[in-house]
């Protein structure tokens, strides 16, 4: 994907590289993360997320599959419910847990885990059914995306 922009990706829960905090994973209440974003291109017409571990023992695991989020979205809160539309139009798709919305980290004991939080803008909605799979939702995106920026955190059991 070439992009033209970065925008800014940042938590309140986190800081780049730092680890994230139980509540937001499978040994808490499993709730997403609150994010916040700038520097958006003045002509995106969408966002799409996803949240991924690089480091999982099987390969990348999705830990979360977003898109259609409004051109004017600039933040989502803590704890997005775990339904495949939102009230704002926003869909959700699969994670490799095999269920809609977020799932938090999860990784086994021992090494730390990273999970690239993935933000991209569009310069148009997506033409996807909610509960989408990742691979679906990429091929979609391929040659729509006008800026994109990550927010790397990390957990360790």
């Amino acid at each position: 994907m070439t992009t033209t922009m970065t925008m800014t990706l940042t938590s309140e829960a986190f800081t780049q590289g730092q680890p994230i905090p139980p509540k937001y994973t499978g040994d808490g209440r499993d709730i997403s993360v609150p994010l916040k974003w700038a520097d958006t291109p003045p002509d995106t017409q969408s966002f799409a997320l996803i949240c991924e571990d690089p480091d999982a023992p099987r390969g990348t695991w999705t830990h979360w599959v977003l898109y259609n989020l409004p051109a004017q979205a600039r933040e989502l809160p803590e704890g997005v419910p775990a339904e495949k539309t939102l009230s704002d139009g926003a869909m959700q798709g699969k994670n490799d847990f095999g269920n809609v919305g977020y799932g938090g980290p999860a990784p086994p004991r021992g090494h730390p885990h990273r999970y690239f939080f993935k933000l991209y803008a569009l310069d148009r909605k997506l033409d996807l059914r909610p509960g989408t799979t990742l691979s679906e939702l990429l091929s979609a995106m391929a040659g729509h995306v006008l800026a994109e920026s990550h927010l790397v955190g990390s957990y360790k059991r």
